[in-house]
């Protein structure tokens, strides 16, 4: 499915058309995926819905995953804009667009993770969970994927 966003970008959540170089590129990097495999990434997409965010030349420049059993759980995760690409208001488009997809409509509840976009989320009604409620085990990225 495919959506018309600003300046004539476009989301599409064709998993075949997600360039997992640019992906893996991205994620590398990151704080929260930081030294992350090639083989992860590839294997992290094709369990999610995916939608990408693509120029007019057809290039991959922003990204989102949702981590789902499409039905009750959604988790929201790994959501990038190249930084060549931002101020076009893509972050935003891509995360409304992955929210209001068709697949995940009567969702219970939606997750996600951030060391600094708290902002951003709460305007899509994301909150802070209460705390004593969520658990998690968590895993240095440097011990599962190697140092940077």
């Amino acid at each position: 499915m495919r959506w018309t966003g600003p300046d004539g970008f476009e989301a599409d959540d064709d998993v075949a058309r997600v360039d997992v170089d640019v992906v893996h590129g991205f994620l590398s990097t990151s704080y929260w995926a930081a030294g992350i495999s090639r083989d992860v990434v590839e294997r992290s997409i094709a369990g999610s819905l995916n939608l990408g965010v693509y120029a007019v030349d057809g290039a991959l420049v922003g990204y989102a995953r949702m981590v789902t059993d499409r039905t009750t759980f959604a988790w929201l995760a790994d959501v990038f804009v190249l930084e060549s690409h931002r101020g076009h208001g893509l972050g935003k488009f891509v995360v409304s667009t992955l929210l209001e997809h068709p697949e995940l409509k009567g969702i219970r509840r939606f997750m996600l993770a951030t060391a600094d976009a708290h902002e951003l989320y709460r305007t899509y009604g994301f909150t802070e969970e209460e705390p004593g409620r969520l658990m998690t085990i968590r895993h240095n990225p440097a011990d599962l994927y190697g140092p940077q």
